[in-house]
């Protein structure tokens, strides 16, 4: 997979030069550098990502009631986590009573 130096994009193969839809930003391909590349195949699954736990460390909590069907509690433990990829941040919850784990939509 190749990058694009101008923009970050994901550039494409197009004959001997790779191509970024984006910005139209051009580069010559070079067989010894795609050789280097990790495939799917050859890539090693370190199994699903930790699951953040918004309890760990705080003792703050917000009204939000919980969307579990068999709770009524309107309090929740809150954190704040970087969305992957993303620029912006997603606030985790966790319920106060039942333990019950969502994020804010």
């Amino acid at each position: 997979m190749q990058f694009c130096d101008e923009c970050g994009s994901m550039m494409h193969t197009e004959g001997d030069t790779w191509v970024c839809r984006s910005c139209e930003n051009e580069d010559p391909r070079e067989s010894q550098a795609e050789a280097a590349m990790a495939i799917r195949e050859g890539q090693r699954d370190d199994g699903a990502p930790a699951v953040a736990d918004t309890t760990q460390g705080t003792t703050e909590t917000m009204q939000e009631p919980c969307p579990a069907d068999d709770c009524d509690s309107d309090r929740a433990y809150y954190g704040m986590m970087p969305k992957p990829g993303g620029s912006y941040e997603v606030r985790l919850l966790t319920c106060v009573e039942c333990g019950h784990k969502w994020r804010e939509s």
